[in-house]
Order: C-alpha cells, then sequence, then structure tokens
C-alpha cells in the first residue's frame, strides 16, 4: 500500500494515476473539503484527514509500505510551520513506527543554499536532514518549477497573449513536467540507484525565463505582450502589505527568493535521471500543447 499525501494537488493527483494506471494499492490522504472525486474514481483508498494532527497521520500510516508526499503549504494562510516542517517530521515519525519501507519527499530545489527569507526552503531542507536520520529508507526529490503550474498562465496568455515576468528575464529555469515528476516519485521505492539519495529533478531544457513567453507564443500562434517589472516593485508592494500583515509580509519571502533566484537542472542531472528511471524528459513545450488541446 503507498500513502500519497496531497492527493487533490497538482503533484499528488498524477501520482495516484500512476499507482492506479499499475494497479497498485494506494491510499490518498485528503482534506474534506477537497475533491477527491477523481481519486475514488480510479479505485484509490481515501484518507480523509489533517496534516496538523498528529493522530490522523498515524493511522494513515498504518499497514502501508511506501509512502510519498506531494502536499504543500499555502504560504498566505501562514501555514509553512505547520504543513511544511511539523506535518512532515510527524510522518516521518510515524512511518517509522508502522515500519514503512521506503519514505520519498518532495523537496524543492536550491533548498540547501540557505536563503534565510524563505520559510518553505528553511523547513524542506531541515526535514531532508531528519529524514536522512531518521533509519528509513529514502527518496529525496528536488524538483525545479512545475509545468503544471503555468498552465493557468498559458490559459491567460491565450485569451490576452499577455505574461507577466517578474524580475530578471535572462535567470534561467529547467521547469520539469509534473507527470516526469511523478513517475519518479513512484519508481523511487524501487529503482535501487534511487535508495537514500538526494536527486535535482528538471526539465530537459535550460530555459531563460523569458523563453517561457516565447514557448507560449509558438504554441497558439501569437506575439506575446511581456510585462517586466522590476523586483523592486515586488519588494515595495511587499512592504507596503507589512503595514497591514507583518505575517503576510514575512509569507512572502519564499516567493520573493523564488523570483530572484535561478533553479535549473545540469544536463549531467538530467542525464543521470533519464538512465536511472529509463525515461526521456518532457519538454515545456510539448507539455504545454498536450494539456492544452494545441
Amino acid at each position: 500500500m503507498f500513502l500519497v499525501t496531497g492527493a487533490t494537488g497538482g503533484l499528488g493527483r498524477r501520482i495516484v494515476r500512476v499507482l492506479r494506471e499499475q494497479q497498485k494499492p494506494v491510499r490518498a490522504f485528503v482534506r474534506l473539503t477537497s475533491r477527491y472525486g477523481e481519486l475514488e474514481q480510479r479505485g484509490a483508498d481515501i484518507f480523509i484527514g489533517d496534516l496538523q494532527r498528529e493522530r490522523d497521520i498515524q493511522k494513515a500510516c498504518q499497514d502501508v509500505q511506501y509512502v510519498i508526499t506531494a502536499h504543500g503549504a499555502n504560504e498566505s494562510s501562514g501555514s509553512a510551520q505547520a504543513i511544511e516542517y511539523r506535518a512532515n517530521i510527524d510522518l516521518i515519525d510515524s512511518a517509522k513506527e508502522a515500519g514503512v519501507e521506503h519514505f520519498v519527499f518532495t523537496s524543492v530545489l536550491g533548498v540547501d543554499r540557505g536563503y534565510e527569507d524563505a520559510p518553505v526552503f528553511k523547513a524542506k531542507r531541515e526535514v531532508e536532514k531528519y529524514l536522512q536520520a531518521s533509519g528509513l529508507n529514502y527518496t529525496i526529490l528536488r524538483p525545479s518549477g512545475f509545468s503544471s503550474n503555468l498552465l493557468p498562465l498559458a490559459e491567460r496568455f491565450r485569451q490576452t497573449g499577455i505574461y507577466l515576468l517578474i524580475g530578471d528575464p535572462r535567470n534561467r529555469t529547467s521547469i520539469v513536467s509534473t507527470d516526469d515528476l511523478a513517475k519518479i516519485a513512484v519508481d523511487s521505492v524501487t529503482v535501487e540507484g534511487a535508495r537514500n539519495q538526494i536527486l535535482s529533478v528538471g526539465g530537459p531544457e535550460i530555459l531563460t525565463r523569458e523563453d517561457v513567453p516565447r514557448i507560449f507564443g509558438r504554441v497558439f500562434n501569437r506575439e506575446p505582450i511581456i510585462l517586466n517589472p522590476p523586483l523592486l516593485a515586488f519588494d515595495g508592494l511587499r512592504n507596503a502589505l507589512g503595514f497591514l500583515n507583518p505575517q503576510l509580509q514575512k509569507s512572502l519571502g519564499t516567493l520573493r527568493v523564488l523570483l530572484a533566484n535561478e533553479y535549473f537542472c545540469k544536463p549531467e542531472e538530467i542525464a543521470r535521471l533519464e538512465s536511472m528511471f529509463d525515461m526521456k524528459m518532457e519538454s515545456l513545450e510539448r507539455f504545454i500543447r498536450r494539456y492544452m488541446g494545441v
């Protein structure tokens, strides 16, 4: 039995889909208010609970062989500490107590760079270290940006031709297909080379951030209108919000770090992934065309 947290999210839904296509049993950890009908239809065992309740986590881990985390915090709610740190620590402890054979933790690329202004990065790095010291077999995945997160932007671009790009357009990225990441997460529990490893996961191309609207332009056959306010504009807005809501100002630190820095995988890292998991990583353009029906 696989336990998948964050099962109704963009990554979690795809992980459940991969598991059910392989006819493997999966327990989907979901919130009562989430939309989990698709998971039920695919034959997943639905576990309704709250990741901020240790007792729910302990129950969810019973009779489970593998755990794959796909949940994340909503920073605007100030829940980064509770969801990104405490819930994952409780998951690791409960998994160990339940005799789980392998734990797959979804972290983030750049988590080890010491960004002091990014609560999510700091929490994930501490969880990584805790998992490594736990005695569990593990795989830590550090993905760059998810292709699925760009789908709403692609739809907006299709309608308007406008793309908002905050900060340096020359910053590099290697956005990973969320479907590829789901496959890697599932296969990590059986691929020997992934055991007790930290793997950077990105797409097959190193793109600049201004390449993204150009890709949208090719997909939808229209010239992109790129709005490119400087990072200082974001800082000004963040500081202004801080007068009204200091917690929101603090939580926006992770977004600021994401906007200000580069997140890409080296070609040799991608080659290693493709060899280890016997796959060809999907480009961003192909992902967008596939999902947008173009």
